[in-house]
């Protein structure tokens, strides 16, 4: 690169003559200065036997200086050299360095900088000795005036030393571009230290930085070996290569936006992957330029939670659609992970359903905790803390815990913990893989959220939970294609702690993903949510073994599909354990369940186990609104007795007020009663009875009442005790026997004949 060709600009002053001596001056070389035209002391000598036309001074100061008043331009990015011969004539002998004035752009002295090259002592008259220094913005080897970033140009010459009275003899000052010499002319880049970058790991280079991208026009901007300290945020619009490392406050921001990629990240911050992730994500979220961070396969170590609000503590909500996307988080053993648990008294009272209140020790509690204590249901979270009203605001309801009493709070450590926003919309990871190593749990989202996406993700193994909602965050979600494999294979299934996803808000679609052996696949607390096209299983080789929930869904009026799912050695658990007075009192009841075309199968259980259970925890439920069609219900090695029942732990189900239950289509393999809504039971009458009883047998669903007959057909002749043929309709009763599961045909006299009765347990 020479500036003198590409882009015309002059450094060479002229040559001494008789007529430009006006050009030199005595001093710094400023407008203003003294000059050598007329002055005593120099002459012009136009025939030197070693220079030709040269410059003719007697020494008369202490340092007597030589300027070229021309302003020699000094761009950012190039080297000049300095280069002037001298001899000594007759006199003193003096010494002599090349020497400058570094000039702002208003002419003003830029100060602080080395204005000096080295000084060199004439010992011989005659003898031609050549001084030379270079003159740049960057802090490179070689450089003997360093001027930074400030200086536009400078007024260059000479100094002479030493004893007055000597006469010396100068010969033109000389002045080249010598650039190349620092950057190859075929490289295509820019190094930040030709702009005034110190690398030191302590001078702040952001202005270094900046002026370096502003130059490259379309090259490379090149960060060499050393250590640069950014001390504001640095947005870089070319490409970057970085030999070198940057070090950075965690509130500035590192935006390369023709270079975005985590590798690229992992290079400025020297190796450092997890800071290198951390500032990669804040510039995701803080710039416009890109939707998404690649992370391009990279194995990220991760040696504490990443607490993403923490990282872009400039925003304390984020509602732009970003993506983060194939590479691998790996949780390190680094003693960060280990879940941290507080005790403390807290009144919960069921008028004021979502809050605890007077808690004590809250200062401690973290946004986030698990929340254990008698009548709390499954998987209940902190969702916020307001320390001065001693309050905590949960994630669901209690079920059964009004009063005061000790809760357990637990706080689980998430390798991306989102909780620290108060919203966070329409942001996605897909392809990441969560490598929890059995320390860390996955994921968390923050109290609030909509349209959230996790797409064709792994977690593998986590310490306690896969992916969390704290709150509502989980608005809308997809989780899609994922998959969950948990590291308590090895335990029976009923002591398994961990639990792969947990949301609370409505619309929450879970589809094609599969999980291997958690206590739950799904804890679900929101209603319209539509659960698909997964495989779950949870079996253990005990015989006769108990079978934890795959699917809890704790919300009565939940409006939830479940479709063309694999549900292997688990059940589906629907419950109303989020309702802090559980008794009924109003409402739908357990409604609006829809579960078709699934794949059902169980082994090594007790034959007591079913496929779906209903849990009512307070008295007075029914069911209002199920659907239960296309299934395949089958058992291996063994006879179950039911696919589905009542769990009656807390309460009998009020099975007289059944409405708008269909279970049709289902297919049962080694299960003793298959369930059917309605019901078609053919019936025998071989002895003449003017009231003949049909047994449910029962596969009225949960093996409820017989509520009402829609049907009764003949299929054979029916006859009385005279073999006489009477075609006469008998009418029905319902609700038959100690458990109402039978209906009677009454008919006008003693009949007997076949018939294919259709009852239900709804109205």
């Amino acid at each position: 690169m020479n500036k003198a060709i590409t882009d015309g600009l002059v450094f060479m002053p002229p040559a001494f003559a008789a007529d430009n001596l006006g050009l030199f001056a005595k001093g710094d070389g400023v407008p203003g200065s003294t000059t050598y035209a007329g002055l005593a002391s120099a002459a012009f000598v136009p025939a030197d036997q070693d220079f030709a036309g040269c410059l003719e001074i007697q020494k008369t100061e202490a340092t007597q200086k030589l300027r070229y008043m021309g302003q020699t331009p000094l761009p950012l990015g190039c080297y000049l050299r300095v280069t002037v011969r001298v001899k000594a004539v007759s006199g003193a002998l003096p010494s002599v360095r090349v020497a400058g004035y570094a000039a702002q752009a208003n002419g003003t002295a830029v100060a602080g900088v080395t204005t000096v090259g080295e000084t060199v002592a004439l010992t011989d008259y005659g003898e031609v000795v050549e001084v030379s220094a270079i003159v740049g913005a960057g802090d490179r080897g070689g450089v003997d005036l360093v001027w930074g970033t400030t200086a536009v140009y400078g007024h260059f010459g000479i100094d002479l030393t030493g004893p007055n009275g000597g006469v010396v003899r100068v010969d033109d000052i000389e002045i080249e571009d010598i650039t190349g010499v620092f950057l190859r002319d075929l490289m295509n880049w820019v190094d930040v230290r030709d702009y005034g970058a110190k690398g030191d790991g302590v001078t702040d280079d952001t202005a270094a930085f900046a002026a370096a991208d502003a130059a490259a026009n379309g090259r490379r901007v090149l960060v060499s070996a050393g250590t640069y300290h950014l001390a504001s945020s640095v947005t870089l619009e070319s490409r970057v290569t970085f030999e070198g490392k940057v070090t950075m406050p965690v509130d500035a921001i590192l935006s390369l936006t023709k270079d975005y990629d985590l590798p690229t990240y992992i290079d400025a911050f020297g190796g450092d992957e997890e800071m290198a992730f951390k500032k990669a994500v804040q510039s995701l979220m803080n710039g416009a330029d890109h939707e998404s961070l690649d992370l391009c396969g990279r194995r990220v170590s991760i040696f504490s939670p990443i607490d993403v609000a923490a990282i872009v503590p400039n925003r304390t909500s984020y509602a732009q659609r970003r993506v983060i996307r194939n590479g691998q988080l790996r949780a390190e053993d680094s003693g960060n992970w280990a879940p941290e648990t507080v005790t403390s008294t807290a009144t919960y009272s069921a008028s004021n359903g979502w809050k605890l209140t007077n808690v004590t020790n809250i200062a401690n509690i973290k946004v986030g905790s698990l929340i254990t204590a008698s009548g709390v249901g499954r998987e209940v979270y902190v969702r916020a803390i307001n320390v001065g009203a001693a309050e905590i605001t949960l994630s669901q309801p209690l079920s059964d815990a009004v009063g005061q009493q000790v809760y357990t709070f637990t706080r689980f450590k998430f390798m991306l913990d989102f909780t620290g926003f108060e919203r966070l919309n329409v942001f996605e990871l897909e392809g990441i893989e969560f490598q929890c190593n059995e320390l860390a749990s996955g994921m968390a989202w923050p109290a609030y959220g909509t349209v959230n996406v996790v797409r064709n993700c792994v977690f593998n193994r986590p310490g306690h939970r896969g992916l969390v909602s704290i709150g509502d965050g989980c608005q809308g979600a997809l989780i899609d294609h994922c998959q969950f494999i948990s590291h308590e294979g090895g335990e029976l299934s009923q002591n398994r702690q961990t639990v792969a996803i947990v949301t609370n808000a409505n619309d929450v679609k879970i589809r094609n993903c599969r999980a291997s052996q958690f206590r739950h696949f799904a804890v679900i607390s929101g209603a319209q949510s539509v659960i698909t096209g997964n495989h779950f299983f949870q079996g253990d080789p005990a015989t006769a073994g108990v079978r934890t929930a795959g699917i809890v869904i704790a919300l009565r009026a939940c409006n939830t599909q479940i479709s063309g799912n694999y549900i292997d050695n688990c059940h589906i658990e629907w419950t109303n354990e989020r309702e802090p007075e559980p008794d009924f009192t109003g409402g739908f009841g357990f409604a609006g369940l829809s579960i078709t075309d699934n794949v059902m199968l169980c082994s090594n259980v007790s034959t007591l186990f079913s496929f779906i259970v209903v849990k009512p925890y307070g008295s007075g439920h029914y069911v209002n609104g199920m659907n239960v069609s296309g299934n395949t219900f089958r058992a291996v090695g063994l006879v179950i007795q039911r696919g589905e029942r009542v769990d009656t732990s807390y309460a009998q189900m009020v099975m007289n007020g059944f409405r708008g239950i269909s279970f049709t289509g289902n297919t049962y393999h080694n299960v003793e009663s298959g369930a059917q809504n309605p019901l078609v039971v053919k019936h025998s009458q071989n002895t003449h009875a003017q009231v003949w009883e049909i047994d449910s047998l029962k596969r009225l669903p949960f093996a409820g009442r017989a509520m009402q007959v829609d049907s009764v057909v003949t299929t054979s002749r029916p006859r009385n005790a005279s073999n006489v043929s009477n075609y006469a309709m008998p009418y029905t009763q319902a609700e038959i026997g100690s458990n109402g599961d039978k209906v009677q045909l009454i008919w006008p006299e003693p009949m007997l004949g076949d018939v294919a009765v259709t009852m239900r347990s709804d109205k």
